[in-house]
């Protein structure tokens, strides 16, 4: 499997090389040369099987021969092995036609451990391949940063730095972050939002020299390995409920576009997916996209949801590429525009392709916690804020008699004040965060400046040599 870059200037690279790359050379993200097919017999092989096997055998295609497949299988088997469900992504009924796909029994309670756990293994496998020794940053909107800490904190030959916007993440989503006692740690506090820290990370990637000086590697899901770890779950509960003999529709609340982005690969790669709907907060430019074509960036503004306090999803380009038949001239031309402008303009016949492949939904923070507690009171079902924007869009947007899957993508317990305040109920943290609350924090605030965060991560560099 080779890859390429949505703005075609960067060099071809096997999957170990997008790997470590993360971002291209030329500021675009990797995609596939072909994407892998599934025929229906292909999908059935998979029923039945425990998760580590059936996500090994999805990913390899997207692997080639960068890693050995009995390789990929113990990592995959290792990856999910702490997970504190059997199931590792268990299905729970809400209504008739309505299911939550539950993605948060990682280490951190959140959907980004289903990849980041499998994302550290990797990476270990071919850095000692190489003998090379990276560092990795980050920027987080609250759990990509405590996910990647707990799969990378302690690893010899990884050094990871992650950003997250100064004030506006839950109070368990920055301990989860900062009470990480490693070594080769460092968090950093941007007094700015998500996507300031977004743009620092991707600042620092354009920045040649410090890249390599550095040897960045990126865990956001600009880092093609973090999307494709994410499509196996989406197989998973479609084969569950039928697959491929029967279609699914998925409901994803969504700030950067790779969780989604993940399922569409699952639907491109042949599973039966009637509808992708895409859940925004009040931060709502991709509703405004799917609704009116308005790709044009607002203020971003705190929400019930900070996960996907987001107006820059960069994920969208990778679709765009796609929407735009592969051609990375033009992908390039209105990614540029957008950056300059804070609109992008989108030809009517592509948006026109972008509305029959996804399906927008909002609510504002008043309709997050109604619908918070009418799931509660309806089936006893705690859903945290990000949860129940997906089961609200699920509902609001299903085709019946299609089931439609709604990504469970954080533990109630990760929004303990929103969840209190909507449903009257407390959610306790599990056992193995018992003493969180209590745990020293260690982080640095900085401006919004690319020289003082690189100096903080050379900084980092320097502790470890």
């Amino acid at each position: 499997m080779r890859y390429v870059s949505t703005r075609g200037r960067a060099e071809v690279r096997d999957f170990a090389g997008v790997l470590l790359a993360g971002l291209a050379e030329d500021g675009g993200l990797f995609v596939p040369e072909e994407w892998p097919q599934f025929a229906p017999p292909d999908w059935r092989a998979l029923r039945g099987l425990e998760y580590g096997e059936l996500a090994a055998r999805v990913i390899h295609p997207f692997i080639g021969a960068a890693i050995p497949a009995e390789t990929l299988r113990c990592l995959c088997r290792e990856a999910y092995a702490q997970f504190y469900h059997p199931a590792i992504a268990p299905l729970r009924q809400i209504e008739t036609s309505l299911f939550a796909l539950e993605l948060f029994h990682g280490p951190t309670l959140a959907f980004k451990d289903m990849a980041m756990q499998l994302l550290g293994r990797l990476f270990d496998y071919v850095l000692r391949e190489h003998d090379w020794r990276i560092t990795v940053v980050g920027a987080t909107s609250g759990d990509t940063g405590s996910a990647a800490l707990e799969a990378f904190a302690g690893r010899d030959r990884i050094d990871i730095a992650i950003l997250h916007p100064y004030g506006r993440v839950s109070e368990v989503q920055r301990r989860q972050m900062t009470t990480v006692a490693a070594p080769n740690v460092a968090n950093i506090a941007i007094e700015g939002t998500f996507d300031d820290c977004q743009d620092l990370v991707k600042a620092m990637f354009a920045d040649a020299p410090f890249r390599q000086e550095m040897r960045l590697a990126a865990v956001n899901s600009i880092n093609w390995a973090r999307v494709v770890a994410q499509i196996p779950y989406y197989a998973y509960a479609a084969l569950a409920l039928g697959a491929p003999d029967r279609e699914v529709s998925f409901s994803v609340p969504t700030g950067n576009f790779g969780n989604v982005l993940a399922a569409w690969v699952a639907r491109r790669m042949g599973l039966p997916v009637a509808r992708l709907i895409v859940g925004s907060n009040r931060n709502d430019i991709l509703f405004r996209f799917l609704q009116s074509n308005d790709m044009s960036v607002r203020d971003v503004e705190p929400s019930l949801s900070p996960s996907m306090d987001i107006q820059v999803s960069s994920n969208f380009e990778r679709l765009l590429f796609e929407l735009l038949c592969r051609n990375a001239e033009a992908t390039d031309a209105a990614i540029a525009g957008f950056r300059k402008a804070g609109r992008m303009v989108v030809p009517e016949p592509v948006w026109d392709r972008a509305r029959t492949l996804f399906h927008g939904f909002r609510l504002n923070d008043t309709e997050t916690a109604e619908e918070m507690r009418r799931v509660y009171q309806a089936s006893g079902y705690l859903a945290d804020p990000h949860t129940a924007i997906g089961i609200a869009a699920g509902r609001a947007l299903s085709v019946k008699p299609v089931p439609t899957i709604a990504a469970a993508t954080a533990h109630p317990t990760k929004f303990p004040d929103a969840v209190r305040r909507a449903t009257g109920v407390t959610p306790k943290l599990p056992p193995h965060l018992g003493g969180l609350l209590e745990a020293e924090e260690c982080y640095v605030v900085l401006r919004n400046d690319l020289a003082a965060v690189q100096e903080e991560v050379r900084r980092l560099a320097r502790r470890i040599q």
